[in-house]
């Protein structure tokens, strides 16, 4: 059982790659969230320049690849004379793919709050930025919770992109200990169920919030 004892002695170092992978995550998420509420927001703006503005903002976002955005961060932002690490252009770039695909989620979301009580707030005389604040923004965001985990679990995924802008993640550390050691598949192998080990318990906790919301929406309407 040779492949255990290097198992053993890699795990460490991927270990330490599948933690920074993870603290990518959380940071492209918590920039990237309040971002895509943002644009959520604006896009459904009754001002037809922020609106039209927005939707271009989102679908440019939408439609660049992120690994085309993190080499535009890496390698392209220098050319204008703005030099940024490789950890900050990874956290940038997802964040920025974090905003724009959240933001239809979210939209989504505040959109399938029932008129009804938007209606009943403005028959009790309750403001707009009231109706917002502690009606439809609570709602929509328990509505979005399962299609965002879902999508949190993609950027985690999309972390393994980072590898080339030499970030020191987990597929990056597995690469590194496969071109010394020429032994690929074992320690691919090993940096797929470090990746499993999160992605799959992830699934299953999205899978069981969708059902739990199926039935809650079921009763609301």
């Amino acid at each position: 059982m040779s492949f255990l004892t290097d198992w053993s002695a890699w795990f460490p170092t991927l270990l330490n790659g599948l933690l920074l992978s993870l603290q990518i995550t959380a940071i492209s998420l918590i920039a990237g969230l309040p971002l895509g509420l943002v644009l959520a927001l604006l896009t459904s703006s009754r001002l037809r320049a922020v609106r039209i503005i927005s939707i271009a903002v989102v679908e440019i976002g939408r439609g660049a690849p992120a690994l085309v955005v993190l080499q535009l961060f890496y390698f392209g932002l220098p050319s204008a004379g703005i030099t940024l690490s490789s950890f900050v252009s990874a956290c940038v770039a997802l964040a920025l793919t974090t905003a724009a695909y959240t933001s239809e989620i979210l939209r989504a979301g505040l959109q399938a709050v029932p008129a009804g009580e938007t209606e009943a707030c403005e028959t009790l005389g309750v403001s707009p930025r009231d109706t917002l604040r502690f009606v439809v923004l609570p709602q929509g965001l328990r509505i979005a919770l399962p299609a965002l985990m879902g999508f949190a679990i993609i950027i985690f995924q999309a972390t393994s992109l980072t590898f080339t802008i030499a970030v020191p993640e987990l597929l990056s550390q597995a690469y590194s200990i496969g071109s010394s050691t020429f032994n690929y598949l074992s320690v691919l192998s090993l940096a797929g169920l470090m990746y499993a080990v999160i992605t799959i318990p992830a699934s299953w906790l999205v899978g069981g919030m969708e059902k739990r919301m199926s039935r809650h929406l079921a009763h609301v309407h």
